[in-house]
């Protein structure tokens, strides 16, 4: 999966040790997921299973994330029952691009003074 593989090279080069550490959570809790979207056939059932997969710090603020991050579990189950082509690795790449920014705004938002968002 192209998402996987680039999470894994910014591994390779991060310097910090907390984003670091947060890509490997991420990677290992994306390829949890992965498995478990191929033994579970209904995608709902398995959105419902991976809002509680440990998104935010005992999941308490994890529905802050809810539509980016159920777009992201939709993706992910489609890419699991055999749905790859181009398009929907892109789209996967967007739904995690959407859902990390969201979360990191929500991070770091709870540890830092509120700045205004830059432009797109």
């Amino acid at each position: 999966m192209k998402l996987l593989e680039a999470l894994e090279r910014l591994l390779a080069q991060e310097q910090s040790l907390f984003r670091a550490q947060l890509l490997r959570e991420d990677i290992s809790r994306l390829r949890s997921l992965l498995e478990r979207a191929r033994v579970t056939p209904d995608c709902d059932e398995f959105v419902r299973a991976g809002m509680t997969a440990g998104w935010t710090q005992g999941n308490a603020r994890t529905h802050e994330l809810r539509e980016p991050l159920e777009r992201l579990l939709e993706a992910l189950h489609a890419h699991a029952q055999g749905q790859r082509d181009d398009a929907q690795q892109a789209d996967l790449i967007a739904c995690w691009n959407s859902l990390n920014r969201l979360r990191m705004e929500r991070l770091l938002g709870c540890l830092s003074t509120p700045l205004p968002r830059p432009p797109d």
